[in-house]
């Protein structure tokens, strides 16, 4: 069944409400946050995103979160609320930290299509 885009947005809205704490994994993080980036100097935490409603068509967009991370290739996002893991999803591409780069930034979304 097709749905309206007001639909849409209204769905991404409920599932960006329920946590705006962020993630950064080297992979896929399953149903329990797993492969979430540990280490670095300074070291790594996550990160909280502030979402904002867009223009009706199901896509929330959060504020870009910086990251301290050691060198490696992070693949995925993910969500949670306080100590309660909420989803995951993948990198548009995958993003890895240089030797000697200590940071990588990304703008987290929720899109409903």
């Amino acid at each position: 069944m097709p749905v309206t885009n007001a639909t849409k947005e209204t769905a991404a809205l409920a599932v960006s409400s329920l946590g705006a704490s962020v993630s950064l994994h080297t992979g896929d993080p399953g149903t329990t946050g797993a492969n979430e980036v540990t280490g670095g100097s300074p070291a790594y935490a996550r990160k909280t995103t502030s979402w904002t409603g867009g223009t009706s068509d199901g896509v929330v967009t959060g504020t870009a979160v910086v990251f301290d991370v050691p060198a490696g290739t992070y693949t995925h996002l993910g969500l949670w609320n306080g100590s309660t893991f909420l989803g995951g999803a993948p990198l548009s591409s995958s993003t890895g930290a240089l030797p000697g780069q200590q940071t990588v930034t990304v703008t987290p979304t929720v899109t409903v299509s």
